[in-house]
């Protein structure tokens, strides 16, 4: 199905904003899109870096055009869309290093563009949004570079470890990101062979020793007890399958869930926008998430959707195909990003 929505999508002409200049370049051999404002600005204007979705598999620089032309027109930012490569050529470290290497060059450059080095925002959507908790980390104690001010995270994956988390087994059947679906893309970008789906989903790849650091993190029990369901609750991890341990082990490094990420870490991180939906697999990434955060006194504004789904702010303009949640998350995402 998502394939499906891409093809329609990438039917429709880019629609062409007359208040935004926009740029195609290259940062090296990373395709990068600019969104800039025409009107005057009596100060610098702000910026924002933004990393588009897709699982790794769909989503481009021309999929997310009309959003990223929105978000630079309606918060007078500088803005930054990283056309990252992806699937079926690239897998994972290739995508999550493009987005930190654009990050880096743009935050160089800052005065090129006439962007304020004191309000940089890092925002993404779904696998953007695990970017953006990544690169945000990997900039950390940066003294070379501009502190990023705010991360913008909406409906993100920022850990492989735990797939029996309410929200997956509540909308493992939901259009758009089921739970098969989800484990395909999550196999495919990590080189996972499919075969060891199962073993993922039971958690029987992961050993006591490992759950042991890291459930205080990723258990069930930090999910607040209204989204939880009242269905008895599998047991995990499931019993230790070392051959699965050995095939998928690298879904317990930082880089892929950068939720597990040491304290000291996401003690320094800036204050955060993260936009859960009710009707998503991913809803509880965000939720613990969110938590990790705030158990560290890091300012997170939150905004659930009962009648979100994921993937639907790139419905947001699509007039007959639109949602009310879309714009809702779209016009939210205005308002806090223009308090910054």
């Amino acid at each position: 199905m998502p394939g499906f929505v891409q093809f329609l999508h990438d039917l429709l002409p880019i629609k062409k904003d007359p208040k935004v200049l926009v740029t195609n370049l290259r940062f090296g051999t990373i395709p990068v899109r600019l969104f800039q404002p025409k009107a005057a600005s009596p100060r610098l204007h702000r910026g924002i870096i933004f990393f588009h979705g897709g699982g790794a598999m769909f989503g481009s620089l021309d999929c997310y055009h009309s959003l990223c032309s929105f978000l630079a027109r309606e918060t007078d930012s500088v803005l930054l869309s990283v056309g990252y490569r992806k699937l079926p050529d690239y897998h994972f470290p290739v995508a999550s290093y493009d987005c930190l290497n654009a990050s880096i060059h743009f935050l160089k450059t800052l005065e090129t563009y006439g962007v304020d080095p004191f309000r940089v925002v890092l925002c993404g959507e779904s696998i953007g949004g695990g970017a953006v908790a990544n690169v945000i980390q990997a900039l950390v104690g940066r003294q070379d570079l501009p502190q990023i001010r705010a991360q913008v995270l909406i409906y993100p994956i920022v850990q492989v470890i735990n797939f029996q988390l309410p929200s997956v087994r509540q909308n493992q059947n939901i259009p758009f990101l089921n739970r098969d679906f989800m484990m395909t893309c999550v196999c495919k970008y990590l080189s996972i062979d499919l075969s060891w789906k199962d073993a993922m989903l039971k958690g029987t790849c992961i050993s006591e020793d490992a759950w042991e650091k890291y459930r205080k993190w990723l258990s069930s029990d930090n999910i607040p007890k209204r989204f939880r369901s009242k269905d008895h609750e599998p047991e995990f991890p499931g019993p230790f399958n070392e051959a699965a341990y050995l095939e998928t082990k690298h879904t317990l490094d930082v880089g892929n869930s950068p939720l597990i990420a040491d304290d000291e870490v996401i003690a320094r991180l800036p204050e955060a926008f993260v936009v859960s939906c009710e009707g998503d697999t991913l809803r509880d990434d965000a939720l613990l998430y969110k938590k990790r955060l705030e158990d560290h006194g890091i300012p997170v504004t939150w905004y659930h959707v009962e009648d979100g789904f994921h993937g639907c702010i790139i419905f947001f303009d699509k007039k007959l195909f639109s949602f009310p949640c879309s714009k809702n998350i779209m016009n939210a995402i205005v308002r806090y990003i223009k308090d910054i």
